[in-house]
């Protein structure tokens, strides 16, 4: 194993496997055991003795078991993060920045070069990934280590080729758990946020991005892996278009800077939500019997070859749905999919290309996945499995190109559930917002 494959990371091994590791290498506890306390020293977990019990009086952790098995049968092996970038990365984008977007940069980057700890709080489709370029260029020339971690593979893998280009003579590492690619140490890496669990005071900077996304908002483990990969010295940056209260209040206790950006890229306002009270509707289409608010629409859409995505509120009724499409308007042509799909990325990918004019999904498409020129409907809107976030991230999947900056964002309801209420309030205010920001300002080099 070359010295390169440890720098800033912790891999699981067994003194057998270990024998050939550089000189340089520490050896690491892998589980902290007492009589009182059972804990994995990768993932932070505190174990059940019984859950984690093996034969011989041996344990093992069961929290992070997908990474492979840690155990008191092996150790974590680490070798110092050396930032050993003899060619560090350059900015070739030659995009442009809105006067917004560049006042949100430079203090991104004032931040970084303060080591410091920040929110970026921007509406979808802001720019948020643009707005992220001047403080890399700078962090990336002083030859530091950083990573874009983010709890969704579609949003690495969407994040990917967006900063391939704008980083074109950089090498990056793209790390995810359904790769077959062998790991390479560069100064760039994007990967997801499990993912970070195998490295320990890896990273200058390290930006989270939907940062209350599941399941890292509700994973403590992947709390514990942001903060064991960064150094001690570091700066740490979470973007989000709906942060959490608990984000929030750590702005309010000033543990977090904030930057806000209530406008698009494009300057034009979120998609303000449609509301269709339909009764049964979920009984209807169990017949094969499409809603008639419903039929209109796809029939309008079949006519002018609109691209669209339909969202559901469990996978058991993706079948369904589609089979009643395909039964009204043969002509259109679509997929289903869901988290635990085998063929997810693919369809993502014919959506994206335009081999398909539509996608019936559950909320796993709700965000970090940009499809120009969409609308959305969602089905029992109402359902308790959409939250509010939920529902502004789904709305704001339409309107993302300039080409097209606007669209239709329809919900078909039973009531209006308090989340739905919450939504279209605060899609209400954060465009109350942007017009009051609105302005002819004048566009920037992102090297300003």
């Amino acid at each position: 194993m070359q010295a390169t494959e440890l720098y800033g990371r912790q891999l699981v091994l067994t003194p057998l496997a270990a024998k050939e590791l550089p000189a340089e290498t520490q050896k690491l506890e892998a589980l902290h055991v007492t009589a009182q306390q059972l804990q994995c020293q990768r993932c932070g977990s505190l174990l059940d003795r019984q859950l984690a019990q093996l034969p011989r009086h041996q344990f093992y952790c069961y929290a992070c078991i997908t990474l492979g098995r840690v155990s008191t049968l092996t150790s974590l092996y680490h070798i110092s993060e050396p930032n050993d970038f003899p060619k560090k990365g350059e900015l070739t984008w030659q995009g442009q920045l809105t006067a917004q977007q560049a006042a949100c940069a430079t203090m991104i980057r004032h931040q970084f070069e303060a080591h410091q700890r920040q929110l970026l709080w921007a509406v979808t489709g802001a720019g948020k990934t643009e707005m992220l370029f001047p403080g890399l260029a700078w962090a990336l020339a002083q030859g530091w280590r950083v990573a874009i971690a983010s709890p969704r593979v579609d949003v690495c893998l969407e994040l990917y080729p967006r900063l391939q280009a704008a980083f074109s003579n950089l090498e990056i590492a793209l790390l995810h758990g359904h790769q077959t690619d062998p790991y390479r140490y560069c100064q760039l890496t994007i990967c997801t946020t499990h993912q970070l669990l195998r490295f320990r005071e890896a990273f200058d900077v390290l930006i989270v991005d939907e940062v209350d996304a599941f399941p890292f908002a509700a994973n403590p483990r992947l709390g514990h892996a942001v903060e064991q990969a960064l150094k001690p010295v570091s700066a740490l940056l979470y973007l989000t278009a709906t942060p959490s209260q608990d984000l929030l209040r750590q702005v309010r206790r000033h543990e977090l800077g904030l930057s806000y950006l209530p406008l698009r890229f494009h300057q034009q306002l979120l998609p303000t939500i449609k509301v269709t009270l339909q009764a049964r509707w979920w009984a209807k289409l169990k017949v094969g019997c499409l809603p008639r608010p419903l039929r209109r629409w796809l029939a309008d859409y079949a006519n002018r070859g609109q691209r669209f995505l339909i969202f559901v509120p469990r996978v058991a009724q993706l079948a369904v749905v589609q089979a009643a499409v395909q039964q009204a308007y043969p002509e259109l042509k679509g997929l289903t999919v869901h988290a635990t799909d085998p063929e997810r990325l693919a369809k993502v990918q014919a959506m994206r290309a335009s081999n398909v004019q539509y996608l019936i999904t559950t909320t796993i498409l709700e965000r970090g996945v940009t499809l120009p020129g969409i609308d959305v409907i969602v089905l029992g809107a109402d359902d308790p499995i959409f939250s509010t976030a939920a529902l502004v991230q789904i709305a704001g999947r339409v309107g993302r190109s300039s080409e097209r900056p606007t669209g239709l964002v329809r919900f078909i309801c039973q009531s209006y559930a308090r989340p739905v209420k919450r939504a279209i309030r605060q899609i209400k205010l954060v465009n109350r917002k942007g017009r009051r920001l609105r302005a002819s300002m004048p566009v920037v080099s992102p090297l300003d």
